[in-house]
């Protein structure tokens, strides 16, 4: 091979090559990727600001919707674009460093995942238990559920990649790569089957508590909305939200069955291989669809992004302002 073309020139017998040169279609590939990951690092990061920012969204259900936020955040900014270079560069930051850069997007994904289980659960006591649903979920819950949820992400994804941190660069075939192997099994279990069985249990509970409550409002709607305005709004507040939750749901399962249908199939999957690369893509995209949904499903969220962009939070007391 010749020299210019390898990785490390110097190593002749064990470099890996470069990639050519790209065409004009691979270049708008690439751009399109790269403005995926510039939309999603940039309507998350609204999220962000969004709760973070107004006094009026500092509620236990949207400190769940920050948690995936910015592990979604996070994936757009970090994950994507070294996994879009990835695809066509060298390696040149040594074995250890991918060892240690693959516990990113294993805690991001954990905890993403995480989040959605905790929301579906936040979902589930406001919708089925609501009348112990401001003393049962609280704003010290939900921050000691988040807490445990990114701690225990950290942790899974050490415990995947340990074996590539006391033996870096061990399913490299060349210098220049860097793969690593998760242990497909215990992925899918613990990053798939189990989350998705407690998300899709909690949310069908809420779809059929949800309808029946439909069905009652629609025939007492008169009646409510005569004596208890504020229920009936509460209601609807609540119904809505769990169609929200329903929403997200199936966006999630979209984006990450084929990930893991494919693990499925395969046991383990060579992270760094193309067909991963591509199932990792389609699985990340999910943190850019994610506040889509919001701009649909929560009217505050687009009158947040409305005062963000006019600059209208540099105003004082602009944390005050009516969003709800």
């Amino acid at each position: 091979m010749d020299g210019a073309e390898l990785c490390f020139p110097h190593l002749l017998n064990a470099s890996c090559r470069r990639s050519e040169p790209l065409r004009a279609e691979a270049v708008l590939m690439y751009f399109l990727l790269l403005s995926v990951c510039a939309l999603t690092a940039v309507l998350n990061l609204l999220v962000i600001i969004s709760i973070s920012h107004f006094r009026q969204l500092h509620s236990p259900a949207n400190l769940l919707l920050l948690s995936l936020a910015v592990s979604d955040f996070f994936v757009g900014l970090l994950v994507n674009p070294i996994e879009i270079l990835m695809t066509w560069t060298c390696w040149v930051l040594g074995d250890l460093m991918c060892a240690l850069y693959y516990l990113l997007p294993l805690t991001l994904i954990a905890a993403s995942v995480g989040s959605m289980v905790l929301i579906s659960m936040d979902r589930y006591v406001a919708i089925c238990d609501p009348l112990r649903y401001s003393t049962r979920v609280t704003g010290k819950v939900v921050t000691v559920g988040i807490s445990v949820c990114w701690t225990c992400s950290v942790l899974y994804s050490i415990f995947l990649v340990y074996d590539h941190l006391k033996e870096p660069g061990r399913y490299n075939s060349c210098y220049g790569e860097c793969v690593v192997n998760v242990a497909g099994d215990v992925d899918l279990v613990f990053a798939f089957i189990i989350p998705i069985t407690v998300i899709l249990a909690l949310s069908m509970r809420v779809f059929v508590v949800a309808v029946t409550q439909a069905r009652a409002m629609r025939s007492l709607v008169t009646a409510v909305a005569v004596q208890c305005p504020m229920t009936l709004t509460a209601k609807k507040s609540e119904l809505k939200a769990a169609r929200t939750l329903g929403v997200i749901v199936a966006v999630f399962l979209i984006c990450y069955c084929p990930y893991y249908c494919l693990n499925l199939t395969g046991g383990n999957i060579l992270i760094g291989s193309s067909t991963e690369a591509f199932m990792s893509f389609l699985m990340y995209f999910n943190s850019c669809l994610n506040p889509v949904v919001y701009t649909f499903c929560y009217p505050w969220f687009r009158k947040a992004v409305k005062h963000i962009v006019t600059l209208q939070i540099l105003q004082p007391g602009s944390c005050e302002a009516n969003i709800l």
